[in-house]
């Protein structure tokens, strides 16, 4: 399945929410990352990746994410637990919630 990237303007809010469904690679989550860099400079607002709707991430995708987000170039939006432990493990941590 293909990735599909929605964007949607929350002007009131000053930001942009970037809804991402499909499935992620590297190669994906390497574009995301551009086009939020290009909103935040152009637009000067928050970018939100919404991964809800995301089918499958992998975790050098993840990787990405985590370092962009650690960056402070993009918030994530959507994760639920398991794409969260998925991440997590890309990262080689572990948390564990309760």
């Amino acid at each position: 399945m293909p990735t599909r990237i929605t964007q949607f303007d929350d002007e009131m809010n000053a930001r942009t929410i970037l809804r991402v469904d499909g499935e992620m690679f590297i190669d994906d989550a390497k574009l995301v990352g551009r086009i939020a860099e290009e909103i935040s400079r152009d637009k000067m607002v928050n970018v939100i990746v919404d991964l809800a709707d995301l089918d499958l991430l992998d975790s050098d995708a993840a990787s990405e994410l985590l370092r962009l987000k650690s960056a402070g170039r993009i918030d994530v939006a959507g994760i639920d637990e398991f794409v969260q432990t998925a991440i997590d493990r890309a990262e080689g941590r572990s948390i564990h919630t309760t």
